[in-house]
């Protein structure tokens, strides 16, 4: 791969967790779509939840997530009050035989609620909420939190799946980044949850970090490979001071640049697939017998805001300030200001603010960027199946693509457009290429390698 292809297909593009994307949302979406888009959810449906928690013991400088710093632990439990509320509220609009298949629980850091906490807010879903029997319950973890009170907590709510963040290892790298976790914290927070009967842990590695070089990072994948993960998410640190204003704590001059970080990126991947993983779209890896990795070899992969799901469930309802519900009619999103979102709560029991309703268009392009961005492909035939009136114009586009593809990123063989091996580390532009909303101008992105 040559540094001029790899500078050629490195600009700024969505990571497609959505189509479109969350900078298109408007308010001309609120509270009034949002009750009736739950209120039309059938029984047996299958629902993801995902809930929000907005608060750190400490703000790690790379992040980019919607979350706050705080070494008191009552705005936390003012916070989780109002989920309550709105757990209340949402499950008193939601058909009682719709089924709860997953459960996710994100931040911040969930890890920092107390004990006793963390089983009252899963008492309060249960409370509003059937569950499946086989219902995935994945808790994003910080070492730095757990203690034996919170595994057992976590163990006593069902949790499944633990996610850790891994980041990486090196001490130059965690000091840079304000993330100090060394490996014998974590090693012993992934024995702990497994000796308390969790099936499944997730690893986050992340390329691009300051001062990291290729060394360094060979060394965390050897780190994170000696812990056996289930699987292992390998991101890019996305550098956007623009948005995440702790990001300016991190110079640009410390970042490896483009070319740089497609070698962190590649030397990475070969690793953990020399070591029995396998490779799931863009930037996840899996055990041959994990859920993930099934699903993908059998076409079922699919992919949300939380990134590679083997949830099948359509919609996604996001609880907490900043949370993103995902319906057929649309996405919604609540407010990210947590004080405005505890006001909201409180007064109406619901927090949306914005959101997007899908246009046909829209959803053809969501299926089709969904398809890149799982299997490096779609099928002519299939679009032109489910959506007969409008696939012409992206089976054209997809042809006049191909036609102008002087650097062999794709291919169309018997009606299908498909990514080659030389293409398959460009997706994200390559689905770009789909995108009507990405020409407006809306949002800035983060680079695509």
């Amino acid at each position: 791969m040559d540094d001029a292809l790899i500078l050629k297909y490195a600009s700024p593009v969505p990571r497609y967790t959505s189509y479109p994307t969350a900078p298109h949302f408007s308010e001309a979406v609120g509270q009034a779509e949002y009750q009736s888009w739950l209120e039309a959810i059938g029984p047996g449906e299958a629902l993801s939840l995902y809930a929000h928690v907005p608060y750190c013991d400490r703000l790690c400088w790379f992040c980019a997530c919607h979350t706050k710093q705080t070494l008191r632990y009552e705005p936390v439990a003012s916070y989780l009050n109002g989920l309550h509320r709105e757990i209340a509220t949402i499950g008193g609009r939601v058909n009682r035989q719709a089924k709860v298949t997953a459960l996710h629980l994100g931040g911040g850091s969930p890890t920092l609620v107390r004990p006793d906490d963390l089983i009252a807010l899963k008492r309060a879903f249960s409370s509003h909420f059937e569950f499946s029997s086989d219902c995935e319950i994945s808790i994003e973890m910080d070492p730095n939190d757990l203690d034996a009170a919170r595994h057992d907590a976590l163990a006593a709510i069902g949790m499944t799946r633990a996610s850790f963040g891994v980041q990486d290892f090196d001490p130059v790298v965690q000091k840079s980044i304000n993330r100090i976790q060394t490996y014998e914290q974590t090693r012993d927070a992934i024995e702990a949850s497994r000796a308390r009967g969790v099936g499944s842990v997730n690893c986050d590695v992340l390329y691009g970090l300051p001062y990291q070089s290729l060394s360094s990072l060979e060394a965390t994948i050897d780190a994170v490979v000696s812990l056996a993960p289930d699987r292992v998410a390998l991101f890019g640190y996305a550098h956007v001071p623009w948005m995440k204003k702790h990001q300016s704590m991190i110079s640009d001059e410390s970042l490896p640049g483009i070319v740089e970080r497609f070698a962190q990126m590649s030397r990475a991947a070969d690793m953990l697939v020399a070591a029995g993983y396998e490779a799931i779209g863009i930037d996840h890896f899996a055990r041959p017998g994990d859920s993930l990795a099934v699903a993908n070899r059998e076409g079922r992969l699919r992919r949300n805001f939380q990134g590679y799901t083997c949830d099948s469930a359509e919609t996604l309802i996001g609880l907490g300030a900043s949370a993103i519900g995902q319906f057929r009619q649309g996405y919604v999103q609540n407010m990210p200001a947590t004080g405005e979102y505890l006001r909201q709560v409180e007064n109406a029991g619901l927090a949306a603010v914005r959101g997007y309703m899908l246009t046909p268009d829209d959803r053809l392009r969501a299926r089709v960027i969904a398809s890149i961005m799982c299997d490096f492909a779609f099928s002519f035939s299939r679009i032109k199946a489910e959506f007969p009136e409008l696939a012409g114009a992206v089976v054209e586009e997809a042809k006049l693509w191909r036609a102008r593809d002087v650097d062999g990123l794709t291919t169309i063989e018997d009606g299908v457009f498909s990514l080659t091996e030389r293409g398959r580390p460009f997706a994200r532009s390559v689905a770009a290429i789909f995108d009507t909303h990405l020409q407006s101008g809306r949002g800035r992105h983060s680079v695509a390698v």
